[in-house]
């Protein structure tokens, strides 16, 4: 196989780096929120990763042009909801543009107030702690206050798309 390497100063050296990026195969999460006005708020993301277990943290990145962005400020409740293998169509639903993500989708309210969906791998409620620059997105990080999870098998992003796990056989 040939490497391709990436020269970013070049043209078409952005979508390379993109495409490198895209190599690291990530789980799929739905993140969710209410907004000041009491409604829901959310968005699909593979940025989502574990920071620290004392105390437990966690943090996820969000572009800075998504609407949702004002609804996650400090001290805000998130639901961070891990998708499983069969929730492709949830995680596609929440990564378009769309008046109301929420409209016909069966969800229940958590601890935190924020939407929680059914059959996820795992779900995690807290507040958001900080928000820290990162160029083109936001950090944002979350003190965890509950969590829960399940067995079975994970839905995954890489080169650009959804995919689910395929298991190597155990070493002999």
């Amino acid at each position: 196989m040939t490497e391709r390497h990436v020269d970013l100063g070049s043209e078409g050296g952005m979508r390379e780096f993109r495409t490198a990026l895209g190599r690291f195969t990530t789980g799929v999460t739905v993140i969710t929120t209410v907004d000041e006005e009491g409604r829901p708020a959310g968005f699909t993301a593979n940025s989502f990763s574990a920071l620290s277990l004392a105390p437990p943290l966690v943090l996820w990145s969000m572009q800075r042009h998504l609407p949702s962005l004002k609804a996650f400020r400090i001290g805000a409740k998130y639901a961070v909801n891990i998708l499983a293998a069969d929730q492709s169509a949830l995680a596609m639903r929440f990564a378009r543009p769309a008046a109301d993500k929420f409209d016909g989708v069966a969800y229940e309210i958590g601890r935190g107030g924020c939407p929680l969906f059914d059959g996820c791998l795992a779900r995690f409620e807290g507040h958001v702690t900080q928000a820290v620059d990162g160029g083109d997105h936001v950090i944002l990080v979350g003190l965890v206050e509950w969590a829960a999870h399940r067995d079975g098998p994970p839905l995954l992003f890489s080169h650009g798309r959804l995919c689910i796990a395929d298991a190597l056989a155990a070493a002999a």
